[in-house]
């Protein structure tokens, strides 16, 4: 289970350092790939594989459905940490969340996301907004 929030620099090179607690958990290796809002998804090779099974079991006749394998895959790298937890950036996924430097790693039970510290805190802050009501929602369907 991956909990927490992080701050990790990007290195000249386009590396960069994963939380040092979680390094045993991702040593197998990792799929890098886009979110949906403008962050990047971090999945343990396990996890990335029952949810690659999820989406491409979704029928291919929905326009919707090929959108998001062409989002969700096209642009997803598969990575290895270095002996010091370190995994390559691809260009394209960098610039695509605007990373460069500083990030912020927020870990999310299954899997972690990378974001741009500017784009973390409006993030933060539209969730601050909404969490009553999403809370009320989830408490409505049973789950709080």
């Amino acid at each position: 289970m991956f909990l927490g929030e992080y701050v990790h620099n990007i290195d000249s090179k386009g590396r960069l350092t994963l939380p040092a607690k979680y390094r045993t958990d991702l040593a197998k290796g990792v799929v890098i790939t886009r979110g949906v809002e403008r962050c990047l998804l971090v999945f343990p090779a396990d996890a990335w594989e029952n949810l690659a099974n999820d989406i491409t079991s979704l029928p291919f006749t929905r326009k919707d459905a090929r959108i998001f394998n062409r989002f969700f895959f096209g642009g997803a790298s598969e990575c290895a940490p270095d002996k010091q937890g370190r995994v390559l950036l691809p260009n394209n996924l960098r610039t695509y969340a605007n990373l460069d430097g500083e990030t912020v790693i927020v870990c999310l039970d299954k899997h972690m996301e990378i974001w741009n510290p500017e784009r973390w805190r409006q993030a933060e802050e539209d969730m601050e907004e909404k969490i009553e009501i999403i809370a009320e929602g989830l408490a409505e369907l049973g789950i709080l």
